[in-house]
């Protein structure tokens, strides 16, 4: 029996790619994650850049809480099952009436990772509305072939190769992920998704938290991490992350080096470049 998601639901994802809106937060919460996000900010000269907006988990002891939150993991283990790893967290934060942009492109194209079963739990940590710049996915695109893309490194995109799809997208077909803050979105790998710029006048802050099943595999690279946040690992193709004690943990800050190092490399991958677009 499923832990969170109705049968129609899960039902659902199967067949378009994703389930939304889903209370994964409730509005107090996620505003108190937001003012800690820009308290950092404050600190740190400006909007969050670089290796920060990747694995973040290792860095912030409350999202390495969030990506082991019941709520969100039961919707995860009805998706993929009751072993799960949290391979990546990212950041997308578009500022208000700026020009960055999310171009057509499917997560699996770049990745390496040998599963389709990787679910994306999108949060909203303030309103993702179409004047905000919200997330559009074509439905059912998950369970067809990966698409050809190129690389335009265009200087709003804020995909770190500015990929996209290098064939015509019916956008005609495509869906609105409208959230309020609290609430996310779950959605499938490989499913063709972008987002427009921000046109209204606040921030559209998203954290993106992206679980597999332990039996993936890793094919661009030797090693890679990710953290067991429920059940057990009989497979140990990603070396366990640690757990933060804190902000900032020693050992956790130095893993955190390492690993979004390989995630530089992964998403670089013969292009010539290494180092992150801000």
């Amino acid at each position: 029996m499923p832990r969170s998601l109705a049968p129609q639901a899960i039902e659902q994802y199967r067949r378009d790619g994703v389930i939304f809106p889903i209370r994964a937060l409730d509005a107090t919460t996620a505003l108190s994650y937001r003012q800690h996000l820009e308290a950092f900010e404050a600190a740190h000269g400006g909007a969050l850049k670089g290796a920060y907006r990747f694995k973040s988990h290792l860095l912030f002891k409350w999202l390495a809480d969030l990506i082991r939150a019941p709520a969100i993991l039961d919707m995860v283990e009805d998706l993929i099952g009751p072993d799960i790893l949290c391979w990546n967290t990212n950041w997308f934060i578009k500022e208000p009436r700026s020009a960055n942009f999310v171009s057509w492109h499917q997560d699996n194209n770049y990745w390496g990772l040998d599963t389709k079963k990787l679910v994306s739990v999108w949060i909203a940590l303030s309103p993702a509305t179409v004047m905000s710049g919200c997330m559009r996915l074509v439905l059912g695109t998950h369970v067809g072939p990966t698409l050809p893309h190129k690389d335009t490194f265009h200087q709003d995109n804020m995909l770190t190769r500015g990929q996209e799809i290098a064939v015509t997208v019916d956008e005609a077909k495509a869906v609105d992920i409208t959230l309020d803050t609290g609430e996310a979105a779950l959605f499938a790998f490989g499913i063709a998704h972008s987002s427009p710029p921000n046109q209204s006048d606040d921030r559209r802050i998203a954290i993106v938290l992206r679980y597999i099943p332990p039996e993936t595999r890793q094919t661009l690279s030797a090693w890679d991490s990710a953290a067991l946040v429920r059940g057990v690992d009989r497979y140990n193709h990603f070396t366990h992350e640690p757990l933060p004690k804190g902000d900032f943990d020693d050992e956790a800050v130095a893993f955190h080096a390492r690993a979004e190092e390989q995630q530089r490399q992964i998403y670089y991958r013969d292009t010539g470049l290494t180092a992150h677009r801000t």
